[in-house]
């Protein structure tokens, strides 16, 4: 069995390159990252990534009020949050999908103090991880998060709304976060990090072939949701339809199942992530 690593399985989450030489072209725009929530009259910050999971600057965004804006050379853009108090739904320009976002009164989120009211216990080592609360900054950059005492890169912020990746230098397990705005900070709490392992067969999938492919979980013996998107439909189809989710077995030798089904011969390409819901932040 030939094991891909999941950065190299051409993930659209995969580990970010903030440091490329040479940006990803806007015309592979395929996820638009927008803060869950905002609150009204703030600022805050969206980011685009390709299918690659890198940083895409050059990108255009619209609105359902209308507004348009573009990324960023670091492939982020901030934006101020409109003054009605509904939800707003954000689009990368000529492709379909639309992401939504809570707008919410600077009474439902102060911002004197700062508090992580939602966090998830488990997350990917190569995929963003979100926590949600009141007191961060709107500004991306002027956030610092520490996992483990290493930076994260924050990709899309508000003052109640932070989507963080993780350090590549982060090792699967448990680490504590620590983030802070500014004078203002919050208890730390800890996330259980893990990494994904993809193995599979190395030969090109055959039409009418079927093929197991098996993701090891490592950096936790807790069962964990995974989730498969087909990103190749025209080679292979995914059993149980796309998206499809399976629970790993737990234990030492953590392992989720999916399975494919050749439909023309060529090479799947198939993205793995982690479903984890957010809860209390565990201190």
């Amino acid at each position: 069995m030939k094991k891909l690593w999941l950065a190299f399985a051409l993930l659209p989450l995969m580990a970010l390159e903030a440091d490329a030489q040479e940006a990803p072209p806007a015309s592979g725009a395929r996820m638009l990252i927008l803060p869950r929530k905002i609150v009204s009259g703030e600022h805050a910050t969206l980011a685009v990534l390709d299918v690659g999971g890198r940083l895409t600057p050059g990108v255009t965004v619209e609105f359902s009020n209308g507004d348009k804006l573009k990324t960023d050379p670091t492939g982020r853009a901030m934006f101020v949050a409109p003054l009605n108090v509904e939800r707003i739904y954000g689009a990368i320009q000529g492709r379909t999908g639309r992401v939504a976002s809570t707008i919410v009164t600077l009474a439902e989120s102060p911002s004197a103090t700062q508090e992580v009211a939602l966090a998830p216990r488990v997350a990917s080592l190569s995929d963003r991880f979100e926590f949600m609360g009141h007191g961060f900054c709107g500004d991306a950059d002027a956030n610092h998060v520490l996992i483990h005492g290493l930076p994260g890169l924050v990709l899309a912020s508000s003052p109640a709304y932070l989507a963080v990746l993780p350090p590549a230098e982060l090792q699967p397990g448990p680490a504590q976060v620590q983030v802070t705005c500014g004078q203002k900070s919050s208890p730390a709490f800890t996330v259980v990090f893990v990494s994904l392992e993809l193995e599979a067969g190395n030969a090109a999938l055959a039409p009418g072939e079927h093929r197991k492919l098996a993701v090891r979980v490592k950096g936790s013996t807790a069962k964990v949701n995974l989730e498969a998107r087909n990103l190749a439909p025209e080679v292979a189809e995914l059993q149980g339809g796309t998206p499809v989710r399976a629970m790993s077995t737990g234990g030492v030798d953590n392992v989720a199942n999916f399975e494919l089904v050749g439909k023309q011969r060529g090479n799947f390409l198939i993205s793995i992530r982690l479903v984890a819901p957010l809860g209390p932040p565990r201190y």
